[in-house]
């Protein structure tokens, strides 16, 4: 009895060498060059003779786009991308974390730091807390524990979705800052200290200009004062 595969399992259907039939295509060789459009036929040929697949690689292109590769590889490149992608979705999903009304201190403090280190992650984070018997009584000490919970993550999450009430459950959501925002911001706030620097350096760099011309000054005036010098030794020298 042939064993039935799901629907999850099915890889999708690559149409590669006899299975295409249509008259003329696009052909790509193995190296990648762009061959025009040639029959199909002649496509099939060149990659027998290469020892590979004469794969199509763009169908809805007319003529349509193929390839001559190697099929399995193919195949099993696809399918790791489909993995990859298909985790990369899973991982990016939303966090719960619940908490309660009488929540101890180092039990909060463990689930806030769980809290951060899925958004360090790129997930969200979902706070839920539970109002169970009299505690009905007493809601707003339940907002008060997430409206805590969100401003200690505030330096690395943003509330998507502020408290509020779904039956007798308290709940919240968080959203991780952009990394590019937070890029940005921080270099923005370093741009001021740069210009501080700067003018710092000016204000020191400014007294320098009046000692220079005060010192030159001084050396003009010693030089016209022994200008004079000269002529009254020489009649001097005449007198005698």
């Amino acid at each position: 009895m042939r064993k039935q595969r799901g629907k999850n399992s099915r890889q999708p259907f690559i149409r590669a060498n006899h299975r295409i039939r249509v008259p003329e295509i696009r052909l790509i060789d193995s190296q990648g060059n762009t061959g025009g459009v040639i029959k199909t036929s002649e496509a099939q040929a060149r990659a027998r003779e290469a020892g590979l697949d004469l794969v199509e690689v763009s169908p809805t292109a007319n003529p349509p786009v193929c390839r001559i590769m190697d099929l399995g590889k193919f195949r099993y490149d696809e399918k790791r991308k489909t993995k990859h992608a298909k985790k990369s979705q899973q991982n990016h999903g939303v966090k719960e974390i619940k908490f309660h009304v009488n929540v101890d201190k180092h039990d909060y403090e463990t689930k806030v730091q769980h809290a951060k280190g899925f958004l360090a992650k790129g997930h969200k984070v979902k706070f839920s807390l539970l109002f169970r018997g009299r505690e009905n009584a007493h809601r707003e000490l339940g907002f008060e524990v997430i409206k805590q919970v969100i401003e200690d993550c505030s330096d690395i999450a943003t509330a998507e979705m502020p408290p509020r009430m779904m039956g007798r459950i308290l709940v919240s959501m968080v959203a991780p800052i952009a990394t590019k925002g937070r890029k940005a911001k921080s270099r923005k706030s370093a741009k001021p200290a740069t210009g501080e620097k700067a003018g710092s350096e000016e204000a020191a760099k400014a007294p320098a200009a009046p000692e220079a011309e005060k010192a030159e000054a001084e050396k003009a005036g010693e030089e016209e004062v022994a200008k004079p010098a000269e002529p009254v030794a020489a009649s001097a020298a005449k007198a005698d």
